[in-house]
């Protein structure tokens, strides 16, 4: 097996945690064909007891605690020097160095990078073949924020929109192949690259359909009687912040007023002070961290995507598909998946048609809906067919 450098800024573990299932899935897709040495950070303290199992997948491995909110406060460093916030985050002397001995003790010829922040480690090695995995154009994702916010933030977001699209344009242009989460990431990225437009392509999320099988038998978390509605996500993250917001506050009230036993259930970790405070809403339960989400997802009359903003493919979504639980997305949480409408999944563009859509289902569940979005979802998202990509672009002269 030849070396490989495989860069992740966030550590990667084992596949029933949401955030992190695409670059769990590349580290063991690429250790089967590669000596991999991998280099990442570990920004939550529960995620060092991962540390043995993605240890056990490499040749070697160097993870470097970084605590948030230092983080935070050193990129803001980056506003009076014009650079982007989010590279501040991420920049580290120590992995930096481990990065410069890997490459020179085993004349590593093969990087691949996962998020834009980690190719500042791989930009003195040109002479190695170079694979970005952007996952999604984080930058957009950036103005999309700045939209949304008021003064002061929509200021801070704009600046980091601009430097950081201006980062990705540069990682593009001297790497060998840009890679997305799916067709239309890669396309808006070719929109605002045009000039690295034959090198950008995607491959798509997977799911581990045996995992998120119905097949399995699951206890239910939920009360004798109770029509639950189910959202999955990091409670931390502001997209999906807003998600619950506005569908507790737009839609959850009309399935109420119809549906007395109706429970709208709130699943994920670090639930942050405005979805804590959801919970004094009838009918709202805020989970937090669970052990695992399936009997939510399972157990659940309808899986809600209610997203606002969103950037690439919605993973609670094809989770919720593979589950065979009917589920109710937002145009933004459609974007980038292939399911068809109406028999997959059902859209709804907005709060009116949302609780429709939901009242329709906790009326009569839809079996065949469910079926049918199990199917897609093997047919389409296979994790080995997907990642054959990545392999191909590092093999390609």
């Amino acid at each position: 097996m030849e070396d490989l450098l495989l860069l992740i800024h966030r550590m990667p573990y084992p596949p029933n945690k949401g955030d992190k299932i695409r670059s769990y899935h590349l580290l063991k897709h690429l250790a089967q064909h590669y000596r991999v040495h991998l280099g990442t950070f570990v920004d939550d303290a529960d995620d060092w007891q991962h540390v043995p199992t993605v240890q056990a997948l490499c040749a070697s491995a160097h993870f470097a605690p970084l605590n948030p909110t230092l983080a935070r406060v050193r990129s803001l460093g980056a506003l009076l020097a014009n650079r982007s916030l989010s590279l501040d985050y991420y920049r580290d002397a120590g992995m930096r160095a481990w990065t410069e001995r890997t490459m020179r003790e085993h004349g590593v010829k093969r990087i691949v990078v996962f998020s834009s922040q980690m190719a500042q480690y791989a930009d003195c090695w040109p002479q190695a073949r170079r694979v970005v995995d952007f996952c999604d154009v984080d930058s957009d994702k950036w103005r999309q924020y700045a939209e949304q916010k008021s003064w002061p933030m929509n200021m801070l977001y704009r600046h980091e929109a601009r430097q950081l699209l201006a980062y990705e344009r540069k990682v593009a242009r001297e790497c060998d192949a840009s890679l997305f989460v799916s067709q239309p990431e890669a396309e808006l990225f070719r929109d605002l690259a045009p000039e690295s437009a034959p090198k950008i392509g995607f491959f798509n999320n997977g799911v581990d359909t045996d995992y998120f099988s119905p097949a399995r038998d699951y206890a239910s978390p939920y009360a004798a009687g109770e029509r639950a509605i189910v959202f999955t996500g990091a409670m931390d993250y502001w997209p999906n912040v807003d998600a619950v917001q506005w569908f507790a506050a737009e839609v959850f009230p009309q399935l109420r007023a119809r549906f007395a036993d109706a429970r709208f259930y709130i699943v994920g970790a670090r639930p942050s002070s405005a979805v804590q405070a959801l919970a004094q809403l009838p009918g709202v339960v805020v989970t937090g961290t669970v052990p695992d989400v399936r009997p939510y997802i399972a157990h659940g009359a309808v899986a809600v995507a209610p997203l606002r903003i969103a950037r690439g493919i919605q993973n609670k979504v094809l989770e919720a598909m593979a589950m065979a639980t009917p589920v109710v997305v937002s145009p933004q949480a459609l974007e980038g998946i292939e399911a068809i409408p109406g028999q997959d999944l059902v859209l709804a563009p907005d709060a009116a048609a949302f609780a429709a859509a939901v009242a329709a289902l906790l009326e009569k569940s839809d079996g065949a809906l469910g079926r049918s979005a199990r199917a897609k979802v093997e047919q389409l998202y296979s994790w080995p067919s997907n990642l054959a990509r990545i392999e191909a672009r590092l093999e390609c002269a």
